[in-house]
């Protein structure tokens, strides 16, 4: 029981991890979206949003390919 659930925590502990540096890097590129000109600072910002759980899924579908 103990193993099970040490096992539980320590994917809890990495999902969060990892989702912690996906939205800090994409928060990193929408920053430097600020340095664009202002012709470019929508499509920029477009470019550098999609949701964890939207990679994580594309991600997982090219992990099985």
């Amino acid at each position: 029981m103990k193993t099970i659930f040490f096992f539980m925590v320590i994917l809890f502990v990495t999902g969060c991890s990892n989702r912690a540096v996906y939205e800090n890097i994409q928060m990193h590129e929408r920053n430097k979206c600020s340095k664009v000109p202002p012709s470019e600072y929508q499509k920029c910002r477009e470019a550098t949003y999609k949701p964890y759980g939207e990679y994580k899924q594309e991600y997982n579908n090219s992990m099985n390919q």
